[in-house]
């Protein structure tokens, strides 16, 4: 009986143990928790970073001249833009005239970040030759790259 008793009380402790010791994750900080694989910074020597710093230069540039109204052709020029890997641009781009100094450097910087990306990564390309425009005309506010 008595051995019962002690068997009993222990079983007791034991679960009361357990039971109290097991506390709710519901009150976690989410700080403390694993991220997402998606969630992490990518590693800045991965092709996903690097593809992700060309995009991120490219649409800074596209946005700056995206805010200009194109009014009269002869305020705006064009410029070869990226780098294929067999050589040559990737295509060409219409800016106004006045933000001159601020894009043909962001676009220098591009080409030149491609440049060595094809070379990191080993990039192949078309090796066609991107046709060069032969001026700019305005069409609803829009630069369009005119052709012959």
């Amino acid at each position: 009986m008595k051995k019962k008793l002690f068997t009993a009380t222990f079983l007791s402790i034991f679960l009361l143990a357990i039971f109290v010791s097991c506390k709710s994750t519901s009150n976690l900080d989410d700080s403390t928790l694993p991220k997402d694989i998606s969630e992490r910074p990518s590693d800045e020597n991965s092709k996903k970073y690097d593809e992700a710093l060309l995009d991120e230069l490219r649409n800074d540039i596209e946005s700056i001249i995206s805010k200009e109204n194109c009014t009269k052709s002869s305020e705006w020029t064009f410029s070869a833009m990226g780098s294929k890997a067999c050589g040559g641009p990737t295509k060409y781009i219409a800016y106004p005239r006045k933000l001159e100094n601020i894009i043909k450097p962001k676009i220098s910087n591009y080409t030149q970040k491609m440049s060595e990306y094809n070379k990191k990564y080993n990039i192949t390309s078309d090796c066609m030759m991107t046709a060069e425009p032969t001026g700019v005309r305005c069409d609803n506010g829009n630069a369009v790259l005119t052709y012959q």
